[in-house]
């Protein structure tokens, strides 16, 4: 058992470092079972000879003594004595290398995303079209320390034993409660002293019309206060004091207390008249100091909507935006509930032709390789962001940088919180981000924009409404907030 197994580590070994083969079932196989087959076989060795002598000492007769003798002068002795040295030189290189290249093989991505393929298959597909896609799982969700290298390894046994009994949750939940504080991860290259105090950007959307019209926002993006200083202002403001809230529920949606300790000491407490909590409840409640995951609490595992999709697609020019009603086609038919991804792929395909074929036949005949090049990238928009094995899709987990599809920054943000001493946290806008330009349909040409202008006028609704309560109306993407 011991040879057998140390062959097929050493074959294995040589097939990944000659071909570049990797696989993560092949890797549990090499860094797991063939080990745990060289180490059991060994054990049996001594254990069988014990077992043995035991039986053979029974017999007076023989007279077997009670320690082995070791007679190095003995011929066979001797050379039996220098085969099992040579051999058990060979085994610990071998279980040696093999233990290395499986603590290796488990900080891996592949273990952690592709091991469990249809657990982690959502999460592992978000992770690898993210921005981290160059950083390790462990590097987040582990860090650096054998303290907590130890926690998570005893954390991943209760997910192991979850995988085999196939008892998983659909979706998995999140939070997830024991994460390393993101001080001791996130930090490591997001220091607080790093940050700049604005950044412009320019949004591109694309309005889901006959003409996919597009929209541009130029803005600038108050990002902390004075460079390379700790953050006085400006959205990372929230890091550079001791912000502590209490959570009104699981997932962090809504945050009816907030309490802001001042650089001489004092607290200021916030609270949701809609919902307040008495002194007793804010006593008992669990307090959490706000970090970077409570904003960015999607910096990999980044699912998009449909509507994000597409004004991505045609700001790349991956989807031709001269289709008719393209966006809109595609969103509708992304949101329409599927039993498996087969069933969704050939929907899509399906649909988008169907769509064409009637109302469209000219664009149908014209640009029909431009419809199937939309088809594919609209089907890889569901692959990256709906997963009916796992019941998950873009919005499963709500991401709360930003407000546009969830309440977001307007958890505390929302013009009502107020403390005793009648402070408000305010709704302003300008607090995080100021409008430098905009184009879109309903400005006339060159005409300067200081402020956002909705592309349908709603009134004073823009600021006493959360955009999320249109964009994601009933759970949805909801391109251009729906019918008003």
């Amino acid at each position: 058992m011991a040879l057998i197994a140390t062959v097929l580590i050493i074959a294995f070994l040589l097939l990944e470092a000659f071909t570049g083969l990797e696989n993560p079932y092949m890797g549990m196989f090499v860094y797991f079972a063939f080990p745990g087959m060289l180490i059991f076989g060994l054990l049996l060795i001594p254990a069988g000879a014990w077992r043995v002598r035991s039986r053979f000492r029974k017999h007076p007769e023989l007279g077997i003594p009670r320690l082995p003798r070791l007679d190095l002068n003995d011929p066979h002795t001797l050379k039996l004595s220098i085969f099992f040295i040579l051999a058990s030189v060979v085994f610990l290189i071998v279980v040696g290398t093999a233990s290395i290249k499986g603590f290796e093989f488990t900080e891996s991505t592949t273990f952690c995303g592709e091991l469990c393929h249809v657990v982690m298959q959502p999460e592992h597909t978000a992770w690898s079209n993210s921005p981290h896609a160059k950083v390790k799982c462990v590097e987040c969700h582990v860090g650096p320390g054998a303290e907590w290298y130890v926690r998570a390894k005893l954390s991943g046994l209760r997910q192991v034993w979850a995988v085999l009994t196939h008892s998983w949750p659909t979706p998995i939940g999140t939070p997830i409660e024991n994460l390393r504080p993101a001080r001791s991860t996130c930090e490591h290259c997001h220091w607080p002293e790093k940050f700049y105090a604005g950044r412009q950007k320019i949004f591109y959307h694309y309005a889901p019309n006959e003409d996919n019209t597009p929209r541009e926002i130029n803005m600038l993006i108050k990002i902390g206060g004075t460079p390379k200083t700790p953050n006085a202002m400006g959205i990372h403001w929230h890091i550079g004091r001791e912000v502590t809230f209490i959570p009104g529920d699981k997932k962090r949606l809504t945050i009816p207390y907030v309490a802001v300790k001042g650089k001489d000491g004092t607290v200021t407490e916030y609270m949701d008249p809609s919902k307040p909590l008495s002194r007793d409840e804010i006593a008992k409640a669990t307090k959490r100091i706000m970090d970077c995951t409570d904003c960015h609490n999607k910096p990999t595992h980044i699912y998009y909507s449909p509507g994000e999709e597409m004004d991505r697609n045609f700001a790349s020019n991956t989807i031709d935006r001269g289709l008719p009603y393209i966006k809109k086609v595609a969103v509708e038919l992304l949101e329409k509930p599927y039993a498996s991804t087969e069933e969704a792929v050939k929907a899509l395909d399906a649909g988008i032709k169907d769509y064409y074929a009637k109302n469209y036949p000219e664009v149908a005949a014209k640009k029909g390789a431009a419809i199937t090049q939309a088809i594919g990238q609209i089907q890889n928009i569901y692959k990256r962001n709906y997963f009916p094995k796992m019941k998950v899709s873009w919005k499963t987990y709500p991401n709360h940088i930003g407000h546009f599809y969830t309440a977001g920054c307007f958890r505390c943000h929302d013009g009502k919180h107020r403390s005793p001493e009648g402070k408000l946290i305010s709704k302003d806008c300008k607090l995080c981000h100021e409008v430098l330009g905009q184009i879109q349909e309903n400005i006339p040409t060159g005409k300067k924009v200081s402020e956002f202008v909705h592309p349908v006028d709603i009134g004073n609704e823009i600021y006493k409404t959360n955009c999320s309560e249109c964009h994601a109306a009933g759970g949805y993407d909801v391109p251009g907030g729906g019918k008003h």
